[in-house]
């Protein structure tokens, strides 16, 4: 047995614990209402409650940001090290600025590890969700919008972006507990796939 069998159980493991014991408490823990109420309230406890139910919602969404980058930063850090043990050959000049995607790609194709349509595509949203988070608008904003456009469906009833007017359509990315559980469960079966060892968990 090489060193880097042991490598996916491992990283599988921890992606589970860091998700169990963090984010999952993380996201329960955040109210989201499934409608805000907008009109003249009939006093100032109505308005106050209808400004907090907002606030709340603004919460769950950054949240659900924060926790993608979170899980996407540990799984591209997890693939690097896998990759450098199989010694997967790279066309970049600097180690570790590999594109991730095609450095995903590769690794998969060094062990023989099928990466299935619905990953491929769940790591490229998680990942695009991330730079978002990152970075704001840019070159990964309006690939994510073209590739998942049911993330930026922006309807006040659900949502109120509570900074000032701006243009940043960055801002009008939306995300669910949903999405944070699929790409955390994506990354946990990708490792699940790779695991060579016996009784390993798919």
């Amino acid at each position: 047995m090489n060193h880097q069998d042991n490598l996916p159980r491992i990283f599988q493991a921890n992606i589970d614990r860091l998700f169990q014991r963090v984010i999952q408490p993380g996201l329960d823990a955040l109210p989201i209402h499934p409608e805000l109420q907008f009109g003249e309230a009939e006093s100032l406890d109505e308005f106050l409650d209808r400004a907090a139910t907002q606030v709340d919602n603004y919460t769950a969404n950054e949240a659900a940001k924060a926790y993608s980058l979170i899980i996407d930063g540990l799984f591209e850090r997890q693939l690097r090290i896998w990759g450098r043990a199989l010694h997967v050959p790279t066309t970049s000049k600097r180690r570790g600025r590999e594109p991730f995607l095609e450095y995903l790609e590769l690794c998969a194709k060094t062990d023989d590890v099928e990466l299935r349509s619905d990953l491929r595509d769940n790591f490229k949203e998680m990942f695009l969700v991330a730079n978002v988070y990152r970075h704001g608008d840019g070159t990964s904003a309006t690939e994510l919008k073209e590739f998942a456009p049911r993330l930026w469906v922006y309807a006040p009833s659900r949502y109120v972006d509570l900074l000032p007017l701006n243009p940043e359509e960055s801002e009008q990315l939306l995300l669910q507990p949903a999405d944070v559980i699929r790409y955390a469960s994506s990354c946990a079966r990708f490792w699940g796939y790779a695991d060579k060892l016996p009784m390993a968990m798919r």
